[in-house]
């Protein structure tokens, strides 16, 4: 039976493809440029099969297949792998939705590779050894796959989960005013519909809790003040239009709605909301109980349009997050499947209205 997957799938395949026909990575700048200076020779790359597991190690001008113990299954030039890869790609570039690619998966089966993803459970998508040339150590770490070969890549998945309640002040609606703004259904812009409706009326949105409480808690173990900033960039979103986190963060900075003390322009805002999106970045998922450890403790891998894989390393905290934060906006989700975006009236008579809280990166 045929492999089939979509561009993103396809993409991890990709990745390992180029990566091993390369036997390098690069590291990249917060704007998704190469840093001519600074990349990562590969030693192996480690990989889970329903079959078994599998290391591909870079000798010489080789790729060796292997087995955990290092019994030598397969070698082939690391040429080989980088053609194999650029076939691939164009493949990848020619197709949509669901696709197969018989000369791919003839290869993949040759390699030992069964499936377009490798088996987790967690948020890592492949696991590299690699040499750190500053260190001269080499160290195994797990990578999260970020392609822009299909769509933009999601960082914090939007769900029930996700959802976060405000209740509704400064005015008294009635059950034909509640029906009339929950019929709002216009193709584009239902939640700002929505909302303005609400403001004609009188009404305002003020914060109430996170509705879900291991999405809470987890908010809360990171910084006590997340529930609120998050609360606050929704807010401000929809007043304002902006949807990248650099520039609502800016926006929340100057208004600062929790009364920092700025006196200093310490950054605040910006602080805690990269911090938020490392998180998420490398561990923390909003339904899942959090213990605070990264499971792709390596950073991310992110396949550009063209091909050019960058690595941004945790070790590299600073650029890592600078690469978040200017490249994370906020979606709008599907209101029907996480059930936002209408007016509630709850058992004692207050009006609660939910907004969706979902993170991609351009």
């Amino acid at each position: 039976m045929a492999l089939t997957g979509n561009k993103g799938e396809w993409g991890e395949i990709y990745t390992l493809l180029k990566l091993l026909g390369e036997g390098k990575v690069y590291a990249g700048d917060r704007d998704l440029n190469k840093i001519q200076n600074l990349f990562y020779p590969i030693i192996m790359i480690l990989r889970q099969e329903k079959e078994g597991n599998f290391n591909y190690k870079l000798q010489d001008r080789d790729v060796v297949i292997q087995t955990p113990d290092g019994k030598e299954l397969l070698r082939l030039p690391a040429s080989v792998f980088l053609v194999e890869a650029e076939q691939l790609l164009k493949a990848i570039n020619e197709n949509d939705g669901a696709f197969s690619i018989p000369q791919t998966e003839a290869f993949m089966n040759r390699i030992y590779c069964h499936s377009l993803k490798a088996k987790s459970v967690d948020k890592t998508d492949i696991r590299i050894i690699l040499h750190d040339r500053r260190t001269k150590i080499n160290s195994e770490m797990g990578f999260s796959i970020k392609s822009q070969l299909g769509g933009d890549s999601t960082l914090l998945n939007a769900s029930k989960a996700t959802n976060f309640n405000f209740k509704i002040h400064d005015v008294i609606l009635s059950d034909e005013d509640i029906a009339y703004v929950n019929s709002l259904n216009p193709k584009r812009n239902k939640v700002i519909n929505r909302v303005n409706a609400i403001k004609q009326k009188g009404g305002k949105l003020v914060f109430d809790k996170v509705d879900n409480p291991t999405f809470r808690n987890n908010l809360v173990m990171l910084d006590g003040d997340l529930p609120s900033i998050i609360a606050n960039l929704l807010l401000e979103q929809l007043n304002s239009g902006i949807s990248t986190l650099k520039e609502l963060s800016e926006q929340i900075t100057k208004t600062n709605p929790l009364g920092f003390d700025t006196k200093q322009a310490s950054p605040f805002y910006a602080y805690k909301i990269k911090h938020l999106l490392t998180s998420a970045a490398l561990g923390m998922m909003p339904a899942t109980a959090w213990n605070g450890k990264f499971d792709a403790n390596g950073g991310y891998l992110i396949v550009k349009k063209d091909g050019e894989i960058l690595c941004y390393h945790f070790y590299d905290r600073n650029r890592f997050e600078d690469y978040l934060f200017s490249n994370a906006y906020l979606e709008r989700s599907s209101t029907s499947r996480h059930e936002y975006a209408s007016i509630i009236k709850e058992s004692d008579g207050t009006l609660s209205f939910k907004l969706n809280f979902q993170v991609r990166l351009k």
